[in-house]
């Protein structure tokens, strides 16, 4: 079975830096590479940060083979209508090369700082099942009305349309079983990562969990479970994946094992979030990644 892997570069220094992560991530093998759609994240908003939209558009530029998406666009403040003309030309762009995380969005300061209500975990839901649902019929089709509880569109265009057909691939993160319904109806894609867990053996057992309850979901829709790629974003672990080359190493064992066909590490930082060694990364790119099955 390929295994794939993938990375963030979150958008938190200047494209001087930026640029030179993006170009690297495909240099060194890397299938996917992702950047965090927020207004800004946890601790890290009182730092720099810039937006997904022209972070990607910057790295279509500078690279040419390896697939680029956001990790997680949200209806915290994306409206699908806008949004779809920015996918659109994002996958125009690229050439095709747009993967699109999308999930239901959290309460963290993108949920706030618009000033609107907090929503509860269900609301969340409802609200993202309609962004999900209105995003596919217009990049599927052309000139969508629609009008749900949480969002409208009066004759919304789509023309030229995606590069990919019929549109860009959908990721969608779910680890509930209602998100799973959609993940199952519009995703091509399931990202999850996992339970919040402060032992790393719990952490790998509720990714265990949830890969059951993602093919219940495909079975009750009457999915075949390999029409599905499954994403874990391995910087959800107690433990950073990149803390040292065999435990990364590992990790991708025990993600195929589980049955996952991609993987998600992060770029190392300095501190806080991600905290790690530039040089294990680049271990991973020479050592790991040319021998993982399929490769070669």
């Amino acid at each position: 079975m390929i295994m794939r892997v993938g990375i963030v570069i979150l958008a938190d220094q200047r494209w001087s830096v930026g640029e030179r992560r993006w170009r690297q991530a495909e240099e060194w093998g890397f299938d996917h590479a992702w950047t965090y759609d927020h207004l800004g994240w946890r601790d890290l908003v009182d730092g720099p940060w810039f937006d997904s939209v022209p972070t990607l558009t910057a790295a279509a530029m500078v690279t040419s083979r390896i697939r680029l998406g956001t990790l997680i666009a949200s209806p915290n403040f994306r409206h699908p209508v806008h949004f779809a003309r920015q996918v659109t030309a994002l996958d125009d762009i690229s050439g095709g090369r747009l993967l699109l995380g999308l999930g239901a969005g959290g309460i963290g300061f993108d949920a706030h700082v618009l000033g609107n209500e907090q929503l509860s975990p269900r609301r969340r839901v409802d609200r993202f099942g309609e962004f999900t649902e209105l995003l596919d019929l217009i990049l599927s089709g052309d000139r969508v009305t629609w009008r749900g509880d949480y969002f409208a569109a009066v004759d919304a265009r789509s023309n030229p349309g995606c590069v990919q057909d019929p549109r860009v691939p959908f990721v969608l993160a779910a680890n509930g079983p209602r998100s799973m319904r959609l993940v199952a109806r519009y995703g091509q894609g399931w990202v999850t990562t996992g339970d919040t867990c402060e032992e790393l053996d719990d952490w790998w057992r509720s990714v265990a969990r949830l890969r059951d309850r993602m093919d219940r979901a495909l079975d009750d829709a009457g999915r075949d479970r390999a029409t599905l790629d499954r994403y874990l974003s391995l910087g959800s672990a107690p433990v950073f994946s990149l803390s040292s080359v065999s435990f990364f190493t590992d990790a991708v064992g025990r993600a195929a094992e589980l049955g996952f066909t991609d993987v998600i590490t992060h770029w190392p930082r300095q501190s806080s979030w991600y905290a790690g060694d530039e040089a294990v990364l680049e271990k991973v790119a020479a050592d790991v990644l040319p021998r993982l099955p399929g490769r070669g």
